[in-house]
C-alpha cells in the first residue's frame, strides 16, 4: 500500500526539498490538486515527474472541477473535453498513471442520458488520450447531485479502455449512510470491483481517503480525521485479506489528519495477517512476481484446484520451474494467464487454438498439438474443423472461460496459438498479418523501419494496422477486417503489399523463401495468412528468458521499442496505463476493395 497526499508544493520550496520532505514522511505517493485550473506547463510537469520518480513517489493529477464528462451544452463540453485531454497530456508528461476527474452533475436528467453524454465525451478525445498512457480515472460521487457511481463507472469503463475508477471511500462512506465501519464492509465494495474490473484496472486501486460529515443527500463536508466516523484500519484490512494492492491519497485538509491516517494505516498492515497465512490455501504464484488478481489453491488430491474457480479445475505441479532462467514456475505462467485474461480471452472468442506445449518448461522439448486431448474435461468446448489432409474434422481447443485458459496452460501450453478466422467461419480471417521477421544480421531498427513501411502503405491505402511485438524479434501488423474475405485474398493481398515494399526498399526487406538469401534483412511472411497456420497470439507467453509476452505497441514506440522488456513481471503497469491497445481489432469493419483495385488486384 502506497500512502500520500494531494495538495500542491508551496510557494518558495524547490521540487527536491519538497519531495524528500514526503519520503522523510514516508509518503510514496503524491496527486497535485489542478482542481481550479493549470498552474503549470509541460516542462515544469516533466521535472517535478522526474524528481519524484528519482524518489520512487508515485504521481497523480486530480482535474479541474470543471472538466467533467456530462455537460450538455455544445459550447461547454469542448471546453470540458478539451481541458480533461490538457490535464492527462500534462500527466503524461509528469509521468503519472491517472489523472483523476468528476463525471458531473445530474442535474434532473436520466441515467440513459448522463451515460450518453459520457461516451459521447469519451469518444471525442479517445484518439487523442489513449496512446498517453495515461489513465482517466473516475472518483465516485458522495452526493445525490453527483453522477458517478461505481457501478455507473464500471459501465462507463466497460467502453472504453482508458478509464478507471477512483474510489473516494469517504464519498462511498456517505452514499452508504455510514455504511462502512466494518473490515467486511469494505470487502464488499473490493468485491464488487473484483467482479467488475479487470484485475490490471484495479490493482493497484487509486483511492482517496478522509473523513466526513454526511447527511440523507451524502456528503456535507470534510473534517479533521476521527471526528466523523471514518476510519482506515479497516479498510487496511480488508486490502491485505483480499490482496488488493493500493495507492491511498489523504484528502484532508489539514496536516495532523493526514499523519493520523498514514499512522493507522502503518499500524493496520503491521497487524494484519498476510493473506498467505490463511488456513489450507497457498498461492498460484511463486511470489517473484506481484500479478494482479492474485489467484489462491487448495489440496485436491495429488493435484491443486483453484479458490471460486466456476468449473472443477485441477492444476498440478505449480511449484516447477518453467523459466530456469528466472526461476520462474509453472505456477507463475498460470497465474499470468489468469491475470491477463480479462484483456486475453477478447481475442480467442469464437477460435480454434494450437496448442504449443513444453511440458517440462522453456527448455524443454516441446510440440504443438492441434487434437484436444481425450482426457479434456466435459465442460471444455472443441471446434471441430475440418482437415483435408486427414480427411476428417480436428477438434481444436477453444478458450471461452479462464478455466478453460488455464486447463490449456496446466498441459504445459507456454504459447497461445489462435486461427485468424473464428470457428464459424473458419475460411474467412477476421485479421490480416504482416510477419516481420528479422534474419541473421539484421535487428530490431530494420524491423522497426519495415513496420513504418508497412504502416504507410496501409494508410495509403486507406486501411489501418496495429503493430506488436512478436515476444522474440519480430513484429506483427494486424490489419482488422470485416468477415467477407477467404484466405486466399487476404493472402494476396499482403503478398502484394510485401512485394511492393521489398521493392521500394530492397535493401531492408525480403520475400526470399531460400534462408541464406534472407541474410541482413527483414522477411515478410505473408504465408501466415493461410487456414490453419496460426501465430503466437497477443499476450501469448514466449518460450524465452526472462518469459516476454507478445505485446501491443503504438506506432510512436515501435522504433524504440526493447521486445525484451515487455514479460509477464513487467507488463502489469503498461495494461494499467493503456489498457488493451490490440481493441480495435477486434472491431474489424475494413474491407479490401478500395485497397485491391489500387495495388491493381481487384
Amino acid at each position: 500500500m502506497r500512502f500520500g497526499i494531494s495538495g500542491m508544493p508551496p510557494e518558495g520550496i524547490g521540487d527536491d526539498e519538497f519531495l524528500d520532505g514526503l519520503a522523510a514522511r514516508g509518503h510514496r505517493a503524491y496527486e497535485l490538486a489542478f482542481v481550479h485550473g493549470f498552474p503549470w506547463k509541460e516542462d515544469r510537469c516533466e521535472r517535478f515527474g522526474a524528481a519524484a520518480a528519482e524518489r520512487d513517489i508515485r504521481l497523480s493529477i486530480h482535474a479541474p472541477y470543471f472538466a467533467i464528462l456530462t455537460s450538455d451544452d455544445p459550447e461547454k463540453a469542448v471546453h470540458t473535453r478539451s481541458a480533461l485531454e490538457h490535464t492527462m497530456k500534462l500527466g503524461r508528461a509528469m509521468g503519472a498513471r491517472v489523472v483523476v476527474a468528476h463525471t458531473g452533475y445530474t442535474k434532473g436528467r436520466s441515467a440513459e442520458d448522463l451515460h450518453a453524454l459520457a461516451a459521447a465525451s469519451l469518444e471525442a478525445i479517445e484518439p487523442k488520450v489513449r496512446h498517453l498512457g495515461v489513465a482517466l480515472g473516475l472518483e465516485t460521487t458522495g452526493t445525490e447531485r453527483a453522477f458517478g457511481t461505481l457501478g455507473d463507472i464500471a459501465l462507463i469503463a466497460s467502453g472504453f479502455g482508458f478509464v478507471r475508477p477512483v474510489v473516494d471511500w469517504a464519498h462511498v462512506h456517505a452514499m452508504s449512510g455510514g455504511g462502512l465501519t466494518t473490515a467486511g464492509a469494505f470487502d464488499s465494495v473490493i468485491g464488487f470491483l473484483r467482479e467488475h474490473f479487470p484485475g490490471w484496472a484495479i490493482d493497484p486501486l487509486h483511492c482517496q481517503f478522509t473523513d466526513n460529515l454526511f447527511g440523507p443527500k451524502g456528503e456535507i463536508r470534510h473534517v479533521p480525521y476521527g471526528e466523523g466516523t471514518l476510519r482506515v484500519g479497516p479498510l487496511v484490512e480488508a486490502a491485505v485479506r483480499t490482496g488488493l494492492r493500493m495507492t491511498l491519497i489523504s484528502e484532508a485538509h489539514d496536516e495532523g489528519s493526514h499523519d493520523r491516517i498514514h499512522g493507522d494505516v502503518e499500524a493496520a498492515l503491521a497487524a494484519a495477517r498476510p493473506a498467505a497465512d490463511e488456513a489450507g490455501t497457498r498461492p498460484l504464484g511463486s511470489g517473484a512476481v506481484a500479478f494482479p488478481g492474485g489467484v489462491r489453491l487448495v489440496p485436491d488430491g495429488d493435484a491443486w484446484a483453484p479458490v471460486g474457480a466456476v468449473r472443477p479445475l485441477r492444476l498440478r505441479n505449480p511449484d516447477k520451474v518453467f523459466f530456469p532462467a528466472d526461476g520462474y514456475t509453472k505456477g507463475d505462467l498460470l497465474q499470468y494467464y489468469a491475470s491477463v485474461a480479462p484483456v486475453l480471452l477478447p481475442h480467442l472468442e469464437g477460435r480454434a487454438v494450437v496448442m504449443s506445449r513444453y511440458p517440462e518448461g522453456a527448455d524443454g522439448p516441446s510440440f504443438y498439438e492441434k487434437q484436444a486431448p481425450g482426457h479434456r474435461p466435459d465442460w471444455l468446448p472443441v471446434a471441430p474443423l475440418w482437415s483435408e489432409h486427414r480427411g476428417e474434422p480436428i477438434e481444436f481447443v477453444t478458450t471461452p472461460d479462464v478455466e478453460s485458459l488455464l486447463w490449456m496452460v496446466n498441459l504445459g501450453a507456454i504459447e497461445i496459438h489462435p486461427w485468424l478466422s473464428r470457428a464459424v467461419l473458419p475460411d474467412v480471417p477476421t485479421q490480416a498479418v504482416f510477419d516481420l521477421d528479422p534474419a541473421e544480421g539484421a535487428g530490431w531498427e530494420q524491423v522497426s523501419l519495415v513496420g513504418g513501411l508497412v504502416r504507410l502503405a496501409l494508410e495509403r491505402l486507406g486501411l489501418e494496422g496495429h503493430p506488436k511485438t512478436s515476444g522474440a524479434t519480430g513484429l506483427h501488423v494486424y490489419v482488422p477486417l470485416a468477415p467477407e474475405h477467404d484466405y486466399v485474398r487476404v493472402r494476396r493481398f499482403v503478398e502484394t503489399v510485401g512485394r511492393t515494399i521489398v521493392g521500394a526498399a530492397p535493401e531492408l526487406a525480403t520475400m526470399e523463401w531460400d534462408i541464406p538469401a534472407r541474410a541482413g534483412k527483414v522477411f515478410i511472411d505473408h504465408n501466415q495468412n493461410v487456414a490453419g497456420k496460426t501465430i503466437a497470439s497477443v499476450y501469448s507467453v514466449r518460450p524465452r528468458p526472462g518469459a516476454p509476452v507478445s505485446t501491443p505497441l503504438t506506432w510512436d514506440e515501435v522504433a524504440g521499442a526493447d521486445p525484451d522488456a515487455f514479460t509477464i513481471a513487467t507488463l502489469w503497469d503498461r495494461l494499467a496505463r493503456y489498457g488493451d491497445l490490440f481493441a480495435p481489432v477486434l472491431a474489424g469493419t475494413q474491407r479490401l476493395e478500395r485497397a485491391e483495385e489500387a495495388l491493381g488486384i481487384g
